[in-house]
């Protein structure tokens, strides 16, 4: 059997087949990055965008047919449509967007609402109180990018988000199950304009708008999804995407959260998966940025010319000689949450050379890996007993063995890169019986690596918060905003 996976991304999307084997074959990717009009604005064109993933789509499945499809999305993007004619109404509003963080601020003072402005409630109440206008609000349709890539594939038949997409919106109730009546009120929010909500392993309709018709069977976040694709399906198992950002996503059970805002140590309760039967559920930890300081390394210093060269510099040495660097260059995240912090190399003596410089930053992202293992475990009570990667930097052995010897655990190495294709495969192939379970698609499942910890890291964990510590509060007002 095979299945279609659409996988929408920040800056690109692919599609490919996902085999009974759990490889992956016919991939056909295209850019599509977000437009900035404006700074802290970032839009894209939700038109132009479900065109090109017809474009792969049909590339994909050119001279074959699926026996299912599943989607995996950037999540909380925003986009508002006319039923009437299926046009959006205004530039689809993408995650990073931040013109609605004075609306935040002001949800949690008059509201008591913790809500952050890369959710999607904010930015769906924008859209219909600054881009509607001129519009029947009773045709309107509100959807994150899956339920627009839903909407236009079976030509209008459905309108759906499911429980992972849904619970990260800040549109729900603590479950992800329905929306929170509190906060449509609160933000003039009509009922109607939502989709319904639905598991994200199930039959909802079939493709019709694709060739073959074939039947979308799964809807997944990119986060979760690559949860999944990792096989981070039972209690305590975690995984890590370092990305341009890095996500934490743990495994904890099917106990209903509580409540749906930051818990003590900086994780989130998200919706791990759903199928018809039960919901999972997890928790998340965000580093604000991580592939983002490789970039700075060779965009704006010069020290390397590629990202794989930073592996090929920081082997060079056999420490950083006692330089550490905090990769805040957009502020702390988990568990610390402080917008105003700023990156920053301490230790660096007249002895200090490129090669230290570019190992402290490798070794200072994996510190930052080991901060949202511990917030996770302190957040949920479960001991996280190896870490499973992806993303970019995954790829990199020195990165990835100061990653194991700052959380003192195994590090498995997905041998996908985006293993958010995985997840929606398997999801969507359970529905069809591709694999009559979870558990027996993952088990298809084969490393690139797994990597032990050598010993102690070179700095050691006391050394690294001073280092966070000090770099905290260089911003003063931006340090005290909290979402």
């Amino acid at each position: 059997m095979k299945t279609l996976v659409i996988d929408v991304g920040t800056s690109g999307l692919r599609s490919s087949i996902v085999h009974d084997d759990g490889s992956v074959s016919d991939l056909h990717y295209e850019e599509f990055s977000p437009s900035s009009p404006a700074g802290g604005l970032v839009e894209f064109d939700a038109l132009a965008l479900y065109d090109a993933v017809q474009r792969v789509c049909t590339a994909t499945l050119s001279n074959q047919s699926v026996d299912a499809v599943g989607i995996t999305n950037q999540r909380a993007s925003t986009i508002v449509w006319d039923a009437t004619n299926g046009i959006p109404v205004s530039p689809a509003i993408g995650w990073q967007d931040l013109r609605t963080v004075g609306d935040c601020i002001m949800a949690r003072i008059e509201h008591g609402f913790a809500l952050a402005p890369n959710q999607s409630a904010t930015k769906l109440s924008w859209i219909l109180k600054n881009g509607a206008s001129g519009h029947n609000v009773a045709n309107l349709k509100f959807g994150t990018v899956e339920t627009w890539l839903v909407w236009k594939l079976t030509n209008g038949a459905h309108h759906v988000t499911d429980h992972t997409n849904a619970a990260v919106t800040g549109l729900t109730v603590a479950s992800g199950t329905e929306w929170n009546s509190a906060v449509l009120s609160a933000f003039n929010i009509p009922h109607s304009c939502l989709p319904a909500i639905v598991p994200s392993a199930g039959f909802i309709g079939n493709a019709t708008d694709l060739p073959g018709a074939p039947p979308i069977t799964a809807l997944a976040g990119d986060q979760q999804a690559s949860l999944v694709g990792q096989g981070c399906i039972e209690s305590g198992l975690a995984k890590i995407t370092f990305g341009t950002g890095g996500m934490l996503d743990m495994f904890t059970g099917y106990d209903t959260p509580t409540q749906a805002r930051r818990n003590t140590h900086g994780t989130f309760p998200i919706v791990a998966f759903s199928n018809a039967e039960q919901i999972a559920y997890g928790t998340e930890g965000i580093m604000l940025s991580a592939g983002t300081n490789i970039e700075w390394l060779r965009d704006d210093m010069g020290l390397i010319d590629s990202p794989q060269e930073s592996h090929d510099i920081a082997a060079t040495c056999a420490s950083t000689d006692g330089v550490v660097y905090v990769p805040a260059l957009l502020g702390l995240g988990t568990p610390n949450w402080d917008y105003g912090a700023r990156g920053a190399l301490f230790g660096i003596t007249r002895g200090t050379t490129r090669a230290h410089i570019v190992r402290a930053v490798l070794e200072g992202v994996a510190h930052r890996g080991a901060d949202l293992v511990d917030a996770a475990e302190a957040d949920s009570g479960v001991t996280i007993s190896e870490v499973r990667i992806d993303g970019g930097m995954s790829r990199n052995p020195t990165f990835v063995q100061a990653l194991a010897d700052a959380t003192g655990r195994p590090v498995r190495v997905s041998q996908m890169t985006e293993a958010t294709t995985l997840g929606a495969g398997f999801l969507a192939g359970t529905v069809v019986g591709q694999w009559s379970h979870l558990q027996q698609a993952s088990a298809t499942l084969n490393w690139a690596a797994t990597v032990h910890p050598l010993g102690e890291p070179g700095v050691s964990r006391q050394q690294w918060s001073e280092a966070v510590s000090r770099s905290r509060s260089w911003i003063p007002d931006l340090s005290s905003l909290d979402f």
